[in-house]
């Protein structure tokens, strides 16, 4: 069942390694991310489960020790999903490099790690589906889930501006802020991808797992710093 989620957005700039002069410029958001991680810690799971939109090459499972790196973008910093040595053949989705940096930086040992890409066009009722699959049984599992919200809310974001994006995201806003799985199921799909909320697919997973879990909603941060919305919520 689950237990406690923790909802983080996955720009890789999130590494001030990345980021580097513009590091300071997130570091509202990092910190909300970290405080994100510290509740999935706090509701003791006996497992956590990552996910985040990936494409082809990084769908399906991540092992715990999964290795990932930055160093497409110029930069040589490895990170490792959780604790114990390197497994797996392919490398972790930029989505979940992220995340392994994140639980790095709290120094997660609260419980074993595994990663799950998720496509962003999966249907609706396959994420859903996903999500309960995962949270089945009576084991305690915590989900930290990263994915950005619309990549189109200024003339300078990556997806240019769509006046639908707002709206958008603050119906996203709202159902994560709230703990709102039967909301966050309602997300259009084919909407979403028009306007490039590769959080939505991930969030749906998490939908599914939330399902009767009486869990509570917090959110922490909400901000479209680069036209692209961002946003941090715990569940517990």
């Amino acid at each position: 069942m689950l237990v406690a989620a923790a909802v983080c957005p996955c720009p890789p700039l999130l590494v001030p390694e990345v980021a580097a002069g513009a590091a300071s410029e997130l570091d509202g958001l990092r910190a909300a991310c970290l405080d994100a991680v510290a509740v999935l810690a706090a509701a003791r799971p006996d497992r956590l489960v990552v996910l985040g939109p990936a494409g082809l090459r990084g769908r399906g499972p991540h092992p715990q020790g999964a290795t990932g790196s930055f160093r497409s973008l110029g930069v040589d910093l490895d990170v490792r999903l959780g604790q114990g040595d390197p497994a797996g053949e392919g490398e972790l989705p930029q989505s979940l490099a992220v995340a392994a940096w994140l639980l790095e930086r709290t120094g997660w040992a609260a419980a074993p790690v595994e990663g799950l890409g998720v496509g962003e066009e999966l249907e609706a009722e396959r994420c859903l589906a996903a999500g309960r699959e995962l949270a089945g049984g009576t084991e305690r599992v915590a989900f930290l889930v990263m994915g950005d919200g619309s990549a189109c809310r200024t003339l300078k974001a990556p997806g240019y501006l769509d006046e639908r994006a707002e709206s958008f995201d603050a119906g996203a806003v709202r159902a994560l802020g709230a703990a709102d799985t039967a909301a966050l199921a309602a997300l259009d799909a084919e909407l979403a991808y028009e306007l490039k909320a590769a959080g939505r697919a991930p969030w749906q997973v998490l939908a599914g797992a939330g399902e009767g879990a009486g869990l509570h909603g917090q959110l922490l941060y909400e901000g479209a710093p680069y036209g692209v919305g961002y946003y941090v919520a715990g569940w517990s």
